[in-house]
């Protein structure tokens, strides 16, 4: 069974999945501090996702090599970069910025990663990445030079994202950026739940687990936790 076919069947079945995002330009190259890093993840984590809207010292791989040493969980690519692209992991989220109007992050960073994902064995999961407001600028905003959603503006919402179900993307990410003070409402994630029939990715700004409660009663198949993780403000999984 591929990596999505298990996220669809989730989705069918009413199940919760858990990712942990892991910021390569925060994480240490080291076996051990690996080993301890995963130790410490929630008992419910079922993916870990590798990735950030910067990596200037290009750490993906060796990240994700120490990681694969050390666990069985899925590892997910979620690059904010074509550089991030490693053969590595066992995905890629293969991500395209619906939101902002940038080309760049569109298509033309997806054209630059295209060659390296084809000759790798990476399972490609065709992603709609929506940048949805989150009450703070975020790295995703400044990197791709677009600005998010509204939360006020479900229907554009709710419309772009069954755009890029039409379009043939095989699941919508609904992320409010790393460190937003506000996660993507609720009432947002019901409204764009209700209206596709692919899976929903959560992320940004979801610091304790009634938030993520929340997400996945709304109808998140995944919910992404990252900062709240990296900086130990989260204590209650």
């Amino acid at each position: 069974m591929t990596i999505y076919s298990q996220i669809k069947h989730k989705k069918e079945e009413g199940g919760k999945l858990l990712a942990i995002l892991i910021d390569p330009d925060k994480f240490e190259l080291d076996p051990a501090f690996a080993k301890a890093y995963l130790k410490k993840l929630p008992a419910t984590t079922t993916h870990i996702f590798i990735g950030g809207s910067t990596d200037p010292a290009r750490k993906t791989a060796t990240v994700v090599r120490l990681l694969k040493a050390e666990t069985s969980l899925p590892i997910i690519l979620f690059p904010g970069n074509y550089n991030q692209v490693t053969p590595d992991a066992d995905a890629i989220l293969f991500l395209s910025l619906l939101s902002g109007d940038n080309a760049e992050f569109l298509i033309g960073q997806q054209t630059k990663a295209a060659r390296a994902v084809q000759q790798s064995k990476l399972e490609v999961i065709p992603t709609g990445y929506l940048l949805i407001e989150g009450g703070s600028v975020t790295a995703v905003q400044r990197v791709s030079q677009t600005s998010p959603m509204s939360q006020g503006d479900v229907e554009r919402i709710v419309d772009t994202a069954l755009a890029g179900q039409y379009l043939g993307k095989k699941c919508i990410y609904l992320e409010a950026g790393s460190g937003a003070k506000t996660a993507v409402q609720p009432s947002i994630i019901k409204e764009v739940c209700n209206a596709l029939t692919i899976p929903v990715i959560v992320g940004g700004g979801i610091r304790n687990s009634t938030q993520m409660d929340l997400a996945y009663e709304a109808g998140a198949t995944m919910v992404v936790i990252g900062t709240a993780f990296e900086d130990n403000s989260w204590n209650d999984l």
